[in-house]
């Protein structure tokens, strides 16, 4: 599975997640180690974390861009 990371490594204070995929820094430190099932488990909880986090990520990622009906290029 890939991995939701965007390159904007910053975790918001106030949520405990990271500006640009969303998850905690468990989550990102333990991706690795976890299997399909937990990753797209934590995967289908982003979207709702991301709407939470006081910053917006820079740019759109692909995964996003398909959640959005928009294109993936």
């Amino acid at each position: 599975m890939e991995s939701p990371c965007i390159l904007v490594c910053s975790i918001d204070d106030k949520t405990g997640y990271c500006f640009g995929c969303g998850r905690t820094r468990d989550e990102i430190a333990g991706w690795i180690e976890m299997t399909d099932a937990e990753r797209r488990d934590v995967m289908n909880l982003l979207p709702a974390r991301l709407e939470t986090v006081e910053r917006k990520p820079r740019r759109i990622t692909r995964r996003r861009a398909l959640a959005e009906g928009g294109s993936a290029s």
